[in-house]
């Protein structure tokens, strides 16, 4: 445990290499949304198919599970910065092509599916690297904090990006592909300036370390550790109700295409706001008990928008849910690369991206297939139980995990 006296967010922005890490990681996460926005709309334009809309989230994801071993290996193996310039020169390079494309009226399903799979490879092999990466970079007893802005600017790229690449298709269909090409190369620029320690592991890769499933047997031989990310799998998978949000702003809360948009901004911003209190208060003491107890919220708000007529009602209830799930997620992701040694990040970081991103996909599906069966609202309600009942047994089946007190 260390005894450094933790520095505030504004001397942690300070630091050369945090302020590039998080300047890189921004441009990165706005370029995405922006890609989810354009890619999206660009195929329902030529289409007109709901199951191409499916497709494109369904081929960004095979690359993650595909290669969830191969990504994590090569964030171990190589200098981990130098992993992210190459995935962002990729991803700049697919935007051009885009770009192009958009221009000369080039661009079909078959390109856009196409461009869509490089996109997920290179962003599989970018995150778990770049998860790596911040322990790394921040001070000495401040990853907590570091990890609540970099939570902070990944929020604000989810409200700002997708309103940045509907306003830049409006202009023009190549234009949004430009401004993610510019993002893109900007981010590979300010990764190369990161002065970053320790960057190849002191540990070189060698016999059992040298193991593509390294990070699998870790994790199962850490209960802390595998009690963090099974309850983000299994909360996630449950609790989200994004998928049910249209059905709600048209059938229950009888409100439009706007109102929808403010649906989907609200647990976002207030995600957003619970990152600019945890980046001035970090949370000190028993940490384990307050990640169960933020996922509790999480579920219970669920739950009350779920059974929500009102329309502030269920915008305060999504807000609350938002910023429940920054404390659950700055806690979680602080314990997992506190508890990891130098050389088994990318290969733990990699392990954890594929659980956060198939309960992402997989939970929209099971909303969507409850939704069917039982209608939105009951879906939606035990999906809110559900999370909280999870939240509850893993505090059994890992007292572990529930007892850590302190992160740093």
């Amino acid at each position: 445990m260390s005894t450094t006296v933790p520095i505030g967010a504004r001397d942690l922005l300070k630091q050369s290499a945090f302020l590039f890490f998080l300047s890189s990681r921004s441009l990165s996460r706005f370029a995405s949304q922006i890609a989810a926005v354009a890619i999206g709309w660009q195929i329902y334009d030529l289409t007109g198919r709901a199951f191409d809309l499916g497709m494109v989230g369904l081929i960004q994801f095979l690359p993650t599970a595909l290669l969830v071993f191969v990504a994590g290996n090569a964030a171990d193996r190589f200098r981990r910065k130098r992993v992210v310039q190459l995935c962002q020169l990729a991803e700049a390079l697919t935007a051009l092509y885009l770009c192009w494309g958009a221009y000369a009226g080039q661009l079909g399903e078959i390109q856009l599916f196409a461009a869509t799979f490089v996109l997920g490879t290179a962003g599989a092999f970018e995150s778990p690297a770049t998860a790596a990466l911040l322990p790394l970079i921040a001070p000495e007893g401040t990853l907590q904090r570091a990890s609540a802005l970099s939570s902070g600017a990944a929020q604000l790229a989810t409200i700002a990006g997708p309103a940045i690449g509907g306003f830049a298709y409006a202009v023009a269909p190549g234009l949004p592909y430009g401004v993610m090409m510019l993002f893109w190369l900007a981010g590979m620029a300010l990764t190369g300036l990161m002065q970053v320690p320790d960057d190849v592991p002191a540990e070189r890769l060698d016999g059992s370390k040298d193991d593509l499933f390294a990070g699998v047997r870790f994790i199962r031989a850490n209960p802390a550790i595998l009690g963090t990310i099974s309850l983000d799998l299994f909360a996630v998978l449950l609790g989200g109700v994004s998928a049910l949000l249209p059905i709600y702003a048209r059938d229950v809360l009888d409100t439009g295409p706007f109102g929808l948009g403010v649906l989907r901004a609200a647990p976002a911003v207030g995600a957003l706001a619970m990152t600019a209190v945890l980046a001035r208060y970090t949370i000190r003491r028993r940490v384990g008990l307050r990640m169960f107890q933020a996922v509790i919220v999480f579920g219970a708000a669920t739950v009350v928008f779920a059974l929500s007529h009102v329309m502030w009602v269920s915008v305060l209830a999504l807000a609350i849910l938002g910023a429940a799930d920054t404390i659950s997620v700055v806690i979680r992701f602080s314990l997992v690369q506190l508890a990891t040694p130098n050389e088994m990040r990318g290969r733990v970081g990699a392990v954890n991206f594929l659980f956060i991103n198939a309960s992402n996909q997989l939970g929209q599906f099971e909303s969507g297939v409850t939704a069917a069966l039982f209608g939105a609202m009951p879906a939606a309600v035990l999906g809110g139980l559900g999370t909280i009942a999870i939240a509850l047994l893993w505090m059994k089946l890992f007292p572990t995990l529930r007892k850590v007190e302190r992160l740093e």
